[in-house]
């Protein structure tokens, strides 16, 4: 089913940001041909097996959207299977301790989702019965949720018509309507958002939410978009006018600076490492990691490690470069072995040495958990690493 008939609002193709009236030139009609040709393509082509669609419960439906956003599914689906057999439900989520989160977390990244994940789940319990609310008002006001997340999660876990706009539906909307203009600013978003609702069906809401996010990971990808297999390729504004390389605009750039560390990687003769709990503030919040001095202009390095560093000999590993969004950290790993004198650390309890074991269990950043994998696999050449 390919739609037809339709009339899209006009737009320029000048790279200046030019946001169509709304409106221009649809009827109901015609609506409701864009929301049925997506449902017909959805029939065929859609993601109608993951693993949060069965059974598609309210906490399922929101874990798999909270993970899902900057991530692809490929990525998410083995640590949403992970999460919901370790925490199956909101209450156990509630109650769990926040390291053990954060470890079924590790490697997702953006690791204020899984805060948010927990806190939310405790205000649930304290608020809401130990359930996610069916208010969108309600559930929009939850940590780390939001208005296009809560519209995702009540159309699919309970069928209600609210229109969604992550980053699939912005790049569909803004192609299909001819939308100029970063889909980020407001003005842009606005449109975007009054499009995204037009178009919303009053039935069959959670396929129809699922079909347009598909259609925009599957087939109106960000480069290369397989126009020829879209449902709606005779009617999209950008297919027609030769902009499909354009829109939607980039974010505008600009340079992304270096910074630069010198993390430790202190072992003691049981081969346990020593790591620092992050504060409860900025990158890597709460989150375990190696000893670090973040301070570049420090002669010499300051190793953030009180009544352990002595005369023993420091072993300078090749550097690690992990990109954020918006910096790129350079990373200077240094090894050193200590006797058991020098391994008692002081009471504290964000200062602790842990074994191979127990490295598993804790929330490790993805750049550290890379680093002690790769000196497991140098100290054991002929043992995988199990990090």
């Amino acid at each position: 089913t390919v739609l037809h008939d339709y009339a899209p609002a006009t737009a320029t193709a000048t790279p200046s940001m030019n946001v169509p009236p709304v409106n221009q030139g649809i009827t109901q009609l015609t609506m409701d041909a864009f929301a049925k040709a997506l449902l017909a393509w959805f029939d065929v082509h859609g993601r109608s097996n993951l693993p949060w669609q069965h059974p598609r419960t309210p906490y399922r439906v929101w874990l798999s959207e909270v993970m899902l956003q900057q991530t692809q599914v490929r990525t998410v689906i083995p640590y949403f299977e992970r999460f919901v057999l370790a925490l199956p439900d909101l209450a156990e989520l509630a109650s769990a301790p926040q390291d053990r989160v954060l470890a079924l977390w590790s490697g997702l990244g953006y690791y204020s989702r899984a805060r948010n994940l927990q806190r939310c789940a405790q205000l649930c319990v304290e608020q809401h019965h130990g359930k996610l609310p069916d208010s969108i008002e309600q559930l929009a006001a939850l940590p780390g949720i939001g208005r296009s997340t809560a519209a995702a999660i009540l159309a699919q876990a309970h069928g209600q018509s609210h229109a969604i706009l992550d980053g699939n539906v912005r790049r569909v909307l803004a192609r299909f309507h001819g939308v100029h203009g970063w889909t980020g600013s407001s003005a842009v978003q606005g449109a975007l958002w009054k499009l995204a609702e037009s178009h919303t069906p009053l039935e069959r809401v959670a396929d129809y939410t699922q079909a347009i996010m598909d259609l925009g990971a599957m087939v109106c990808t960000r480069s290369k978009p397989r126009c020829g297999e879209c449902p709606l390729r005779s009617a999209c504004t950008a297919l027609r006018e030769g902009l499909t390389a354009i829109l939607p605009q980039p974010k505008p750039t600009r340079k992304i600076p270096t910074r630069t560390t010198t993390m430790l990687i202190a072992r003691d003769p049981d081969g346990r490492v020593l790591l620092e709990r992050r504060p409860p503030t900025g990158i890597w919040a709460r989150l375990w990691s190696l000893p670090q001095d973040i301070d570049p202009a420090a002669t010499p390095p300051r190793l953030v490690l009180p009544g352990v560093v002595g005369e023993d000999e420091l072993r300078t590993l090749p550097q690690l470069t992990h990109t954020f969004s918006h910096f790129r950290l350079l990373i200077t790993p240094i090894v050193l072995d200590v006797d058991r004198r020098a391994a008692q650390v002081s009471d504290d309890p964000d200062l602790a040495w842990f074994s191979a074991d127990e490295l598993a269990e804790l929330g490790l950043p993805a750049p550290v958990r890379k680093l002690l994998a790769n000196l497991a696999e140098e100290s054991n050449p002929c043992v995988p690493s199990t990090a």
